[in-house]
């Protein structure tokens, strides 16, 4: 038995909540799934109902250390295919985002006041797709959690510049306590107004408790839009050249 499970059964036979970083720390180890490719479909669509549909692959690996690298390269519709990024998502420092644009020709690197921008014209911004550093939020437990086989967690930025970067002024979790999966999160702007929420529908379990989202849906509560992501045709244990996460690699 590990040390942290057993200070978590510790504090759970004596009615005390475990600490919230600690749980958003183990969380994220329980996503790390070794080495996987997939197909993902996202779905924008409008408030007036009409939608818009992009097809993307993707493929994962993670190490030793924490560290994930992925790579998402849109292969429909035309306009967007050849797209492609590089995520190096980074345990205990900022995360690495870069994009190619075919059109272009061109490779260059997100920056971190772009991290909070929209994922491609969806709901979901860039920081959605990578596990935010630790370091950079302040962690605590709300009411009502650890009732309900529910932890509700929220996760504050720092300082005003990491506010800036990510793109709102307070996340809030909602976790299963029995199985550590992520089932909702809840985002709040910088009036403190709650303006998105993403709601977790499906999972995809792996080896010793993993497991990877497969079925999420992004909704703004300001503008009616809302975004759909579905994985599909998932390869566990898929054997990954490094060459694939290399910014050379990218425009191939």
């Amino acid at each position: 038995m590990s040390l942290f499970l057993l200070w978590f059964l510790c504090l759970t036979a004596t009615g005390q909540l475990p600490e919230a970083t600690g749980i958003m720390n183990h969380m994220r180890e329980l996503t790390l799934t070794g080495s996987l490719g997939a197909t993902i479909s996202l779905t924008i669509k409008e408030k007036n109902g009409t939608a818009r549909n992009r097809i993307l692959q993707m493929m994962t690996k993670s190490y030793p250390d924490g560290t994930e690298k992925r790579t998402i390269r849109f292969t429909e519709p035309a306009d967007v295919s050849g797209t492609a990024m590089l995520i190096t998502d980074n345990k205990e420092k900022a995360d690495e985002m870069w994009i190619y644009l075919p059109a272009l020709k061109k490779t260059r690197r997100i920056v971190s006041s772009e991290k909070g921008k929209s994922f491609m014209s969806s709901e979901f911004s860039n920081a959605d797709f990578s596990s935010p550093t630790l370091s950079d939020f302040t962690n605590s437990h709300q009411q009502g959690s650890g009732e309900n086989k529910t932890w509700i967690l929220a996760s504050v930025p720092v300082n005003d510049e990491k506010k800036s970067e990510y793109g709102y002024s307070k996340k809030v979790s909602y976790i299963n306590s029995d199985n550590w999966q992520l089932k909702k999160m809840e985002f709040y702007n910088f009036d403190n107004q709650l303006y998105k929420v993403i709601e977790i529908k499906a999972v995809e379990p792996g080896e010793n408790g993993s497991y990877i989202i497969r079925d999420m849906v992004a909704t703004n509560l300001v503008n009616g839009r809302s975004s759909e992501i579905r994985f599909s045709s998932i390869r566990m244990n898929q054997k990954i050249d490094e060459q694939t996460f290399s910014l050379q690699n990218l425009g191939k």
